[in-house]
């Protein structure tokens, strides 16, 4: 013998499976954002890098990619306020890197107790 299916079990069935739907919905919808966010930020590089500088920017990515991404972030700033003069070369991009490490050094706090 089959029991008979309770209907406020089939709506709460309904509702759950919208749900579902929904928050799937809504997931894919920020993915496909962060995708094309990705891509705007990968042509704004291609225009502010020259590629031997482009190339460095990926293998530091690959090392630190807390850092690459700041160094991003901060050209992207530049770039959009008129800032930077031209293209970022290789050798510009080393002095960037190299002064954002040093700045890093710097807030190193070293306590002696006596």
């Amino acid at each position: 013998m089959m029991a008979e299916e309770d209907p406020e079990l089939d709506a709460l069935r309904a509702r759950r499976m919208q749900q579902i739907q929904q928050n799937q919905f809504r997931e894919e919808e920020m993915e496909r954002q962060r995708e094309e966010y990705e891509e705007k930020k990968m042509d704004l590089l291609r225009q502010i890098l020259t590629p031997e500088a482009k190339e460095r920017l990926g293998r530091v990515r690959l090392a630190f990619p807390e850092v690459a991404e700041a160094v991003e972030n901060q050209l992207i700033m530049l770039y959009q306020s008129g800032r930077l003069p031209g293209k970022i070369d290789d050798k510009t991009l080393k002095t960037l890197l190299a002064q954002l490490q040093n700045r890093d050094r710097k807030r190193e706090i070293n306590i002696v107790r006596k």
